[in-house]
């Protein structure tokens, strides 16, 4: 074979190669959270993040999940770890942040302008990215109108932002001794299988 067929066939065995990698790479799902994200008080492989990759896997869907949940984690620690974690490209955003701020008293509009401050970089790094918003309730002792105002936010922030919504990631979980450790406040594994079902839900679609 001559020098220049063998060159030829190395260029188009390159580019064949290329095409084929550009269509097979996954697509991504990160998980921007705090402890309910990152699975306090169990084995992380059984937090919903983990369980939502084994649904994709099991679906053959082509998508990857990073989880990047951080206990304790604000939504103004989110919006400082938002353009780390955004260094890589990302498909699909869920924003689970809030439920420390609410805990802690934070003024509301801070914590919707934090989360808004997440999309927004998320948006302008990754203009096609689809942005899932995971809402959560506080306890009524926390006072009625702090209790519904914060309940409020998250609606209006996917409506807002044509975002997909959760309204609630601990539906069926949350204040269910049996679904939670011992803590009462983060849920068990069985608690997590719920939450991916809740999860898994809104992601479907978007897949």
């Amino acid at each position: 074979m001559k020098p220049t067929h063998l060159v030829t066939l190395l260029i188009a065995a390159i580019f064949a190669t290329s095409s084929l990698v550009a269509e097979t790479a996954a697509k991504r799902i990160l998980f921007l959270g705090d402890s309910l994200t990152a699975g306090y008080g169990i084995d992380p492989q059984l937090a919903y993040p983990s369980l939502i990759q084994k649904k994709l896997q099991a679906g053959d869907y082509n998508f990857d999940v990073t989880p990047a949940g951080l206990s304790g984690e604000t939504s103004a620690g989110g919006l400082r770890r938002a353009s780390w974690v955004l260094q890589k490209p990302v498909d699909i955003l869920v924003i689970a942040l809030g439920a420390n701020d609410g805990l802690r008293g934070i003024d509301l509009s801070d914590t919707k302008k934090n989360l808004q401050g997440i999309i927004d970089l998320a948006r302008k790094k990754y203009p096609e990215i689809q942005i899932v918003i995971a809402g959560m309730q506080m306890p009524p002792n926390l006072g009625e109108a702090y209790t519904t105002q914060f309940r409020s936010m998250y609606p209006e922030l996917a409506q807002e932002n044509e975002a997909t919504l959760i309204p609630f990631l601990l539906e069926d979980v949350g204040g269910q001794p049996e679904l939670n450790i011992a803590d009462g406040i983060h849920p068990n594994p069985a608690g997590h299988e719920i939450i991916a079902e809740t999860v898994w839900s809104a992601l479907k679609p978007l897949l």
